[in-house]
């Protein structure tokens, strides 16, 4: 399917530079273009890749001035990387979704399907489970008895969802995530034996949330697991039992929370973040890679980094006293050795 810049121009609301005829019939990154390629640049230090990219359109910041002579059209919008995602949500929308009930799958007779759905091979949906309109249940997922999901859902192939689970409106799980899995609950009864607490909660996710490949997310001892609306996740993160993750909060790839932790709304974790269990973490904090969290953040819009974490800014003043350990600790040597001579004599 071909587009002109003047479409694009208008459905985003933009300004044309250049010839407004010019069409695309697919995108790439800007230092990745060829001819009829849709491309956008919004980080600065890309800028370089406008003046020989083969791209024919570019998206650009309304305030973007070029410092030499540029080919591709270009049509400049209040935040281009924000347009371009809009026109990939376009394209995505615009794919015909598959329908109807492949042969191979097995659907309890006591489960309620909605309309429009599309389960796929060897899928399972167990004893009183809901699934709702418009789903995309991909091969080779399972669905435990009694659970529900809302509308617009999309589970791809290998998503494992206990029984008892309750899913929202407009969520999206990847491949080979476990929803309700049991939590880490072992009591010891001797120095070298543990009996296993049995967990009897459930998961419950809301409204819009994504969840990336290989997630595992575990069902409360007691209660629910809660993920709250519009969280998003990244690839292989563990999320332990009646662990609740507040609104909009976005965590990256490899991170742990251990169980009965509290998250805010608005958060912002980098990858492979180690979260201790039964703390609070306040609304807004953001914890740089590979952060170490073992007390509670009380003070909201905090940034911490490092293990065990501090204050962002402590850490940048600690990191330039790190580099220089080896030069103090022969300085200290040298002292040391000077004091004790001058105590000898």
């Amino acid at each position: 399917m071909k587009f002109t810049a003047a479409a694009i121009a208008g459905f985003l609301n933009g300004e044309i530079e250049g010839n407004p005829e010019t069409t695309v019939d697919t995108v790439a990154k800007i230092e990745e273009g060829r001819k009829g390629a849709l491309s956008f640049l919004a980080n600065p230090k890309y800028e370089h890749y406008l003046y020989t990219t083969q791209s024919s359109v570019v998206l650009v910041n309304k305030d973007f001035i070029p410092a030499s002579k540029v080919e591709p059209t270009l049509i400049r919008v209040g935040n281009a990387y924000e347009a371009f995602a809009s026109l990939l949500r376009m394209v995505e929308q615009s794919v015909s979704k598959k329908k109807g009930i492949h042969p191979t799958a097995v659907i309890e007779p006591s489960a309620k399907i909605g309309e429009d759905v599309y389960i796929g091979a060897f899928s399972y949906i167990g004893e009183n489970c809901v699934v709702g309109n418009n789903n995309a249940v991909w091969p080779h997922v399972y669905i435990g008895d009694n659970s529900r999901t809302g509308s617009d859902c999309t589970f791809y192939p290998g998503v494992k969802i206990y029984h008892d689970c309750i899913i929202g409106e407009q969520c999206t799980i990847h491949a080979g995530t476990v929803i309700g899995s049991d939590g880490f609950g072992f009591a010891p009864q001797t120095e070298s034996e543990f009996i296993k607490i049995p967990q009897l909660g459930n998961v419950i996710i809301e409204d819009h949330v994504e969840i990336g490949a290989n997630v595992a997310i575990d069902r409360a001892t007691m209660g629910s697991t809660i993920i709250r609306r519009g969280v998003k996740l990244d690839n292989l993160i563990q999320v332990g039992h009646n662990v609740e993750i507040g609104e909009n909060t976005v965590i990256a790839a490899q991170t742990g929370v251990a169980g009965s932790t509290r998250i805010g709304k608005n958060c912002m974790f980098a990858g492979q973040v180690g979260i201790a269990g039964h703390l609070k973490i306040a609304d807004g904090t953001k914890l740089g890679a590979q952060a170490g969290i073992a007390g509670d953040i009380k003070n909201e819009n905090s940034i911490y980094t490092g293990y065990p974490a501090i204050d962002h800014r402590n850490f940048l003043r600690s990191s330039i006293v790190f580099k220089k350990l080896p030069e103090l600790k022969a300085r200290i040597d040298e002292l040391e050795r000077t004091l004790k001579s001058l105590t000898e004599k």
